[in-house]
Formats: structure tokens, sequence, C-alpha cells
């Protein structure tokens, strides 16, 4: 199991929230205007990098943005929702 900081995590559901709501790749200037995150689209690009080095986004090609693989649903299923749901 990949263990994520709590930064990682909700960069995650920023990408997946707004993939739900667009159907489109996510970038990281979105994220950084939506998320309420308080760090610059620089910092949220290297992390998207990570979650897509660990197989969990996915970037079609180098100038779009990302969308999660079943392997990022799957640990946002897991991992981030049901957190949310129980409060915990």
């Amino acid at each position: 199991m990949i263990d994520l900081s709590e930064r990682d995590q909700k960069v995650l559901e920023a990408v997946i929230t707004d993939y739900i709501q667009s159907g489109d790749p996510v970038g990281s200037r979105t994220i950084s205007k939506r998320s309420g995150l308080s760090v610059s689209s620089a910092t949220i690009r290297n992390v998207m990098a990570d979650l897509e080095e660990w197989g969990l986004l996915y970037q079609p090609h180098t100038s779009a943005g990302r969308f999660p693989t079943k392997k990022g649903w799957r640990f946002y299923l897991d991992s981030i929702m049901p957190t949310q749901a129980t409060g915990g």
C-alpha cells in the first residue's frame, strides 16, 4: 500500500473531484485555483508527478493535465473517501 502524505491525498482528491465534474484531464493551475491548498501550482505539479510515478495519475501527453488511473480511483475509494464519510 502506498503511504501518501496529507498533501498528496488532497491533491489526488482535488484531481479526482475536478475530473468527475469536467471529464477532462486536470492541470496544476486548476487545482491551485480550486482546491484551497495554499501551495503554488509548481508544488502541485511536483506532487502530481509523484502521484503519476506511483501509478495513481496518468498524463496522456506533456502539455495535458492528468487524470486518475484505476489504481488512483481504488486508492481514493479505499483510503480517502471513507475517511471523509466517517469524519475520521
